[in-house]
């Protein structure tokens, strides 16, 4: 099995508490992915803040405009510090996605974590290679872009 870790750091002009705000609302998540993913949250009465064990199922578009059920469990939170989403249901054999923020003097600083292996063996390995790292690249270059404009550039 592949196994492959991801990792994107971002200083963001904004408190611990704003980021937090944002960040753990299941809500703000379209905003922070790319439009042409058809990102749409089908749970049922999502919260406006995450907690350990909540469920949320999506439609995702995340290759090919090909609709994708994806549905992950918020197995950890650390109240303004951290939260991890899991995969449960959805496109890899294994995703998890550590969200942590850490203050910084004039701001915040993001880290995201996300360790993957993708399916299909040696295929998965080569769609690795050739795809997905280059979709996790533009996910989160997006992601970037997205909070820079929420919140602004950061500034010394």
């Amino acid at each position: 099995m592949a196994f492959y870790q991801f990792t994107k750091t971002q200083k963001v002009n904004a408190s611990v508490d704003e980021i937090w705000d944002f960040i753990s609302s299941p809500a703000n998540l379209k905003e922070i992915t790319p439009d042409y993913m058809g990102f749409d949250i089908t749970s049922e009465n999502t919260p406006k803040k995450m907690y350990p064990g909540l469920i949320i199922s999506y439609k995702v578009s995340p290759l090919l405009g090909i609709k994708t059920t994806w549905v992950t469990e918020i197995s950890q939170v650390k109240d303004k510090a951290y939260f991890v989403d899991e995969q449960r249901i959805g496109p890899y054999k294994l995703w998890h996605h550590q969200h942590i923020i850490e203050p910084l003097p004039y701001g915040v600083l993001m880290t995201d974590i996300v360790s993957y292996s993708p399916p299909f063996g040696i295929l998965g390995a080569i769609a690795n290679s050739i795809i997905i790292k280059g979709k996790l690249n533009e996910i989160f270059n997006y992601r970037t872009n997205a909070i820079v404009k929420r919140f602004g550039p950061y500034k010394i």
